[in-house]
C-alpha cells in the first residue's frame, strides 16, 4: 500500500468534536506535527473529513 505524510497546517480551534477526534485517531497532536501512515480506506476517510486542516503528500 502507499504511504502518506499528513501534516496539520490549520488550528483545530473551531473544529467539531468529530474533526478533533479524527485528528487524534490519525495521531496528529499539534500544529505542524506530521505522521506517516499507510493509506487504507479507513485512513483515507478520516483524512477526507479533516482535509481543510491538513496537507497530505504521498511518500
Amino acid at each position: 500500500m502507499a504511504k502518506v505524510k499528513i501534516t496539520q497546517v490549520k488550528s483545530k480551534n473551531g473544529a467539531t468534536k468529530r474533526q478533533r477526534a479524527n485528528l487524534e485517531t490519525l495521531g496528529i497532536r499539534r500544529m505542524h506535527h506530521s505522521v506517516e501512515l499507510e493509506l487504507t480506506p479507513s485512513i483515507a476517510g478520516k483524512i477526507e473529513k479533516v482535509r481543510h486542516l491538513v496537507t497530505v503528500e504521498e511518500i
